[in-house]
C-alpha cells in the first residue's frame, strides 16, 4: 500500500535484481477495446460444482458478457457483465454467491542488519543456517545467478507481447493478469486507461513491484546506494530464493478479480510464498472479500501469505488485510537517517537563499490551503522564484511538491508535518534540494520566516540513529475492525521508512513524468516495504523447516517479535523496546501499543529457533468462520448445506451453512462437516495473540502449542496483567516431548473494570531454562533459551 506494490509475489530461493528496461521502452498511452456495456461490472461467480460450459449459463441471461478468468480451483469464474444481472446470476442453479470486483491498492540494505541477521558486515550463523532462503520460491525480474531451478516448479514465463522480456533462474517466472483492469475501466469516464504496452507485459512499470521482490528475495549486491547515499551490500531476506513476477497492478490500481487469478496461478504454479504489498482502502468481511477467499486457499495449499497493513494510519481501526489466515506486516523505522540540514541565516562559505511560506506565495485564483500544500498551479512564481520552499504535507505525493516549486522557480524545499504526521519524516528523492522536517521542528522555521534567508545542506546516511524502531505514521492501526478477538493490528511490524531496494528502469525514481532520471536503485516508503521484509525471513523459515505449515511460520515470527540485541533481565519486562532501552514510540513519541506493532518487531534470527509454536489447522479456521455467527453473522445470506452444530450462546436453532472458502482439494468450507472441535467463540482460535473485547466479570480463552524445539522440553509462563485485570494461565507449566503438541487456557478476571476500559495490554511468555536471566525461577536465577511471547488485549467496555 502507499507507494510500493506493483505485483503479487512468490517467495522463492534467490535475491533478485531488477531487470532495468531503457528509458525508450515505457510505453505509450494505446487505448483498448472491450466490450462496453450500460453499467458493466465484474462479479466472481461461485458455485456447488463448477459449471462444465460456464458461458452456457449465462447465455439464457444476456449475450452482452465476457468470461475473463476460469477460477475452477475453488469453483468460480469471473465475468464482465452489465450490473443489471445480479439478481439473475445469483439464482442460477448451483450458485453458491455472487461477489461484485472491487480496486485495490498498493501499500507503499541496511535493515538486514538492524534486524539482526547481519553483525560487523558478515552475515550471521542464523541467516546461513537457513541456507538464505534456497529452496523457496517468491515473484520479478532479475539477473541470472547461476543455480538450477528448484524442482516442483510449474510455471512460466509469459512474454504476452514484450518480446524483450526474459526469465533466467533467478527469475523463473514471470505472468500478468489485467482482464479485471481492462474491464474496469471500459466504460468512458472510469479513469485513465491503462496502456496496451503495460497490460499485455509482466514487465514492472511502476518500481514498486521491483522494490518490494528484491527486498524479499534479492541476491546479494555490492555498493549499491541512491544517487550516491546510503551506499552498501543489497539483499532481500532470502538471497538466495527463487523469484516469480505475478503482475496484477498498474498504474490505475488493481482489481481483486485480477489479484485472486494471480494468487490461484501462483499456487498452481508452486510458490512457497506470496508477498502481497497491496489491499483495499478499509477491511472487509472475509466471505466478500475475494483477496481473503483466494488467500485461504492459498495457506490451506501450504502456500504462506505476507500482507501489508496498509498506509492509512495513524488513526485506529484503519488497518487491512485482517484475515487472521493472512501474515500482516505494520511499518518501523530503523536505525538510519539520511540527514538533511535546514540552516537558518547567512554562511560565510555557502550560499544562502532568501526562504518564503507557501502559505505566502499563493497564485492568483488560489486559496491558502491550496498554497500552502503546494499542490500543483498554487504558486505564484514571481513570489517564488530563487527562494526556497516551505511547503506543509499531504493531499498530493511528498515528491510531487517539490517538482510543484521547480516549476515556479523554486531552488530549494523544506516540507513541513502537519500535526497528524508528528515526528515521521521520511526520505525521497527529490528533484531538488530539499529537507523533510517534523511538526515540532517546522513550528520553529515558520517562526523564523518572518525574516529569512538560509539554505540547505544534504549529508550521507547516518546510522545507529535513536530512538529505533519507530512507529511510521501511515502504518495502519487496530483494533481489528471485522473481527476485534483477534489482534491482527497488525500481526508484527518491520522496516518500512526510507528503504533502499532495486527499481526498475522504465519510470523515474519519483514516477513523474517530468523527471528523467533513472536508476538502479531507489529509496522508498510504507507497509509496502515492512511487507517484504517479513516475507524474505518467511522464505528463511521455509527452507530451514519444509514441513511447517504457513500458521507455524507466522507464530514463530509473532512469538519473537523483539529487538534481536534488546534483552531485559526478566521476562516479566516488555520486550517491545527500542534500541534506547525505552519502549517503541508512535509518530508522536508517546508510547506505542500493540494495535501499533501487534506482536512487536521482527526478529529473524529468533525466529528461526523459536522452540514452540501455535499451529492454527483447518478445522480451527472453519471453526472460527462459523463461530462468527454469534458476533456479527456474516453468513446469513449464504445456502443451505450441512448442519452447523449448536454453538454456546446461539439463541437461533442449528442451521445448514456453506462458506465460499475453498481447502487445498477445492472444496468448499462446511461448518457441520469440519467443525466439530470444542471450541465456539472466535477468541479460542489457536492464534498467536490473545483478545477479549467485551470482557465482564471473567472469561476464559484456550490455546495449543507444540514443541519444534527438536528435544524434549520444559516451560514456565509469566504474565505481565493488563491494567485492571488478572491473568491465570493453567497450567503453568508445560513439559513437551519432541514434536508434541499441549493445551493451556488464560482465565482473565476483571479486578478494575474501569482501567481496561478503553483496552488495557499485557502479554504471557512461556520460556524454558537456557538463555535469558529470569528471577521467577528462584535465587540466583535461570537462563531460558526460548521465549515464545504472546501479546494479551482485553477491553471491558463492550462496543
Amino acid at each position: 500500500m502507499g507507494r510500493g506494490a506493483g505485483r503479487v509475489f512468490l517467495l522463492a530461493l534467490s535475491l533478485l535484481l531488477a531487470l532495468q528496461t531503457p528509458a525508450s521502452a515505457k510505453p505509450k498511452a494505446t487505448t483498448l477495446s472491450l466490450p462496453h456495456f450500460a453499467s458493466s461490472i465484474t462479479y466472481v461467480i461461485f458455485f456447488q460444482e463448477f459449471p462444465a460450459d460456464p458461458s452456457a449459463l449465462l447465455q439464457p441471461i444476456t449475450s452482452q458478457f465476457t468470461i475473463l478468468y476460469d477460477f475452477s480451483a475453488i469453483r468460480a469464474f469471473g465475468v464482465h457483465i452489465d450490473e443489471g444481472f445480479l439478481t439473475l446470476l445469483e439464482k442460477i442453479p448451483g450458485v453458491l454467491k455472487v461477489i461484485p470486483g472491487s480496486l485495490l491498492r498498493l501499500h507503499t540494505t541496511h535493515s538486514w542488519e538492524f534486524l539482526g541477521l547481519v553483525k560487523n558486515g558478515k552475515e550471521t550463523g542464523a541467516w546461513s543456517s537457513a541456507e538464505f532462503g534456497a529452496r523457496t520460491i517468491i515473484g520479478n525480474s532479475f539477473q541470472a545467478d547461476g543455480t538450477a531451478i528448484p524442482s516442483g516448479w510449474r510455471g512460466m514465463c509469459a512474454k504476452g507481447n514484450d518480446t524483450a522480456f526474459e526469465c533466467n533462474n533467478k527469475l523463473i517466472g514471470a505472468r500478468f493478469f489485467s482482464a479485471g483492469i481492462q474491464a474496469e475501466l471500459a466504460l468512458p469516464g472510469q479513469g485513465e486507461q491503462p496502456s496496451k504496452a503495460d497490460v499485455s507485459s509482466p514487465r514492472d512499470y511502476l518500481g514498486h513491484g521491483s522494490h518490494t521482490l528484491s527486498t524479499a528475495g534479492g541476491s546479494f549486491v555490492r555498493n549499491a546506494s541512491v544517487f550516491g547515499h546510503g551506499e552498501g551490500t543489497a539483499a532481500g531476506g532470502s538471497p538466495g530464493a527463487r523469484v516469480a513476477a505475478y503482475k496484477a497492478c498498474y498504474a490505475a490500481g488493481c482489481t481483486d478479480v485480477d489479484v485472486l487469478a494471480a494468487i490461484l496461478a501462483a499456487v498452481a504454479d508452486g510458490v512457497h510464498v506470496l508477498s502481497m504489498s497491496l489491499g483495499p482502502d478499509t477491511a472487509r468481511d472475509y466471505l466478500t472479500d475475494l483477496t481473503a477467499i483466494g488467500t485461504f486457499f492459498a495457506v490451506q495449499s501450504g502456500v504462506a501469505v505476507v500482507c501489508s497493513a496498509g498506509n492509512s494510519g495513524p488513526g485506529p481501526g484503519t488497518v487491512s488485510n485482517v484475515a487472521p489466515w493472512i501474515f500482516t506486516v505494520g511499518a518501523s523505522t530503523m536505525d538510519r537517517d539520511f540527514p538533511a540540514f535546514v540552516h537558518f541565516g547567512d554562511s560565510l562559505t555557502i550560499q544562502a537563499y532568501p526562504m518564503i511560506s507557501a502559505a505566502n506565495a499563493t497564485a492568483a485564483n488560489q486559496t491558502t490551503s491550496n498554497s500552502s500544500l503546494c499542490l500543483p498551479g498554487s504558486l505564484d512564481p514571481t513570489e517564488v522564484a530563487g527562494k526556497i520552499v516551505v511547503c506543509v504535507r499531504g493531499v498530493i505525493a511528498r515528491v510531487e511538491k517539490g517538482r510543484v516549486v521547480k516549476q515556479a522557480g523554486g531552488v530549494g524545499m523544506v516540507l513541513c508535518n502537519d500535526p497528524s504526521s508528528g515526528d515521521s519524516v521520511i526520505a525521497d528523492p527529490h528533484l531538488i534540494p530539499a529537507a523533510h522536517c517534523s511538526y515540532s521542528q517546522c513550528l520553529k522555521l515558520l517562526d523564523y520566516l518572518k525574516n529569512p534567508s538560509g539554505y540547505i545542506n544534504a549529508t550521507d546516511a547516518s546510522l545507529g540513529v535513536k530512538p529505533a524502531p519507530k512507529m511510521a505514521d501511515f502504518s495502519s492501526r487496530g483494533p481489528n475492525p471485522i473481527t476485534p478477538q483477534i489482534i491482527k493490528v497488525p500481526d508484527i511490524t518491520a522496516p518500512g521508512v526510507s528503504v533502499i531496494a532495486a527499481y526498475t528502469g522504465a519510470i523515474s525514481p519519483t514516477e513523474l513524468d517530468f523527471d528523467d532520471r533513472r536508476v538502479a536503485y531507489n529509496v522508498m516508503s510504507g507497509t509496502s516495504m515492512a511487507c517484504p521484509h517479513v516475507s524474505g525471513v518467511v522464505g528463511l523459515l521455509k527452507t530451514k523447516y519444509p514441513t511447517w505449515t504457513p500458521a507455524m511460520i507466522k507464530s514463530a515470527i509473532m512469538t519473537t517479535g523483539e529487538l534481536e540485541h534488546q534483552r531485559y533481565t526478566t521476562l516479566s519486562t516488555p520486550t517491545t523496546v527500542a534500541n534506547d532501552g525505552n519502549l517503541v514510540q508512535d509518530e508522536t513519541g508517546a508510547e506505542a501499543t500493540p494495535f501499533s506493532y501487534g506482536s512487536g518487531h521482527l526478529n529473524p534470527a529468533d525466529a528461526l529457533d523459536p522452540g514452540l509454536v501455535y499451529d492454527t489447522t483447518l478445522a480451527d479456521y472453519t471453526n472460527f468462520l462459523c463461530s462468527l455467527k454469534l458476533t456479527q453473522d456474516p453468513l446469513q445470506n449464504l445456502p443451505v448445506n450441512v448442519n452447523l452444530p449448536s454453538l454456546p450462546g446461539n439463541v437461533s436453532p442449528p442451521i445448514d451453512l456453506v462458506l465460499p472458502l475453498f481447502d487445498a482439494a477445492g472444496e468448499p468450507i462446511k461448518c457441520g462437516k469440519i467443525s466439530q472441535g470444542p471450541y465456539g467463540r472466535p477468541e479460542d482460535m489457536n492464534y498467536p495473540s490473545i483478545a477479549v473485547p467485551c470482557l465482564s466479570g471473567t472469561a476464559t480463552v484456550r490455546r495449543r502449542l507444540k514443541n519444534v524445539g527438536g528435544a524434549p522440553g520444559k516451560y514456565k509462563v509469566t504474565v505481565t496483567d493488563p491494567a485492571g485485570v488478572h491473568v491465570t494461565v493453567v497450567p503453568s507449566e508445560l513439559e513437551f516431548g519432541i514434536g508434541e503438541e499441549k493445551e493451556f487456557t488464560v482465565k482473565l478476571d476483571v479486578v478494575d473494570a474501569a482501567a481496561a476500559a478503553n483496552y488495557a495490554f499485557g502479554s504471557i511468555v512461556w520460556s524454558d531454562a537456557k538463555g535469558f536471566y529470569d528471577y521467577s525461577y528462584g535465587s540466583g536465577g535461570s537462563k531460558a533459551h526460548h521465549r515464545v511471547r504472546s501479546p494479551i488485549v482485553v477491553k471491558t467496555r463492550c462496543g
